[in-house]
């Protein structure tokens, strides 16, 4: 059998036969989101023929990206052997697009001169997030990393004079510099930079099977790469650093290479 309860909130449950072989699946039904759930260990799952990561204990995770098709096809085949198919359909996303004009070039595109420290920046941050550990501290309930009104939302995009620049991937929490940062989720560290160019100081935290978060423009780390950490243990504080206009936590979270939205996770503020 299976429940679809609240519209866009999807709590999947399939029972095969008597026994308890069965998929649990949660999560919004809606581009950006992460969904999780949990298999017989033993099981395999396929996401539109693409194999899904399955931790020991029969966890998993698979997320849809900003722009992502809306129809999609489940298959898992259970300990016994015997595949099951589901189709899920999202609801599509309105995103919040500016557009200004007659800006200086230089606020437009980086000057050449920093072209190799943003490259070198995306080798760090795309080694950070290849780690596919068989942890599966994703399926905790995450909690706010900081406390602050919300001045950013995922999703969102700016045009300057005419050129879309890239959407906006996070979350973000306005609070004064020295804020403190919390975890949202046990994990690992696995990167912490002081100064990236554009997002500053930048810590990735991985919560195992290609789920991570990130935070961007932090003053402070007080983890570094290597540490486990615990849910709600203080492991940065808020900054203005990197190409930002005041203090913030800009946090972002990815499945694999996927960019999910971090609000769709914790309660709504």
């Amino acid at each position: 059998m299976h429940k679809l309860i609240f519209g866009a909130f999807i709590n999947l449950l399939f029972m095969v036969g008597a026994h308890a072989e069965m998929l649990e699946l949660r999560g919004e039904l809606t581009q950006g989101s992460l969904l999780r759930g949990s298999v017989p260990a033993g099981s395999e799952i396929w996401l539109d023929d693409k194999s899904i990561l399955v931790g020991n204990d029969g966890k998993f995770a698979f997320g849809f990206s900003r722009d992502d098709t809306l129809e999609h096809q489940l298959t898992w085949r259970d300990p016994k052997g015997k595949k099951h198919e589901k189709r899920i359909t999202l609801i599509p996303r309105e995103y919040d697009i500016q557009r200004i004009e007659g800006l200086p070039s230089k606020m437009v595109s980086p000057p050449q001169e920093v072209l190799d420290k943003i490259r070198q920046d995306n080798v760090q941050v795309a080694a950070a997030r290849a780690r596919r550990d068989e942890r599966t501290d994703f399926a905790q309930d995450f909690v706010w990393p900081a406390e602050g009104p919300i001045s950013g939302v995922y999703g969102s995009q700016r045009v300057l004079n005419g050129q879309p620049k890239r959407p906006h991937y996070g979350v973000d929490v306005a609070a004064p510099t020295g804020t403190p940062v919390y975890a949202p989720a046990d994990g690992v560290v696995t990167l912490f930079v002081p100064d990236m160019y554009y997002s500053g100081g930048t810590m990735i935290i991985d919560h195992g099977l290609g789920v991570s978060s990130t935070f961007l423009h932090l003053s402070k780390g007080l983890a570094k790469a290597g540490d486990q950490v615990k849910q709600g243990q203080l492991v940065a504080e808020i900054g203005a650093t990197g190409r930002v206009t005041g203090a913030h936590l800009d946090w972002r979270m990815n499945w694999m290479n996927v960019r999910i939205d971090p609000a769709l996770l914790v309660p709504k503020r």
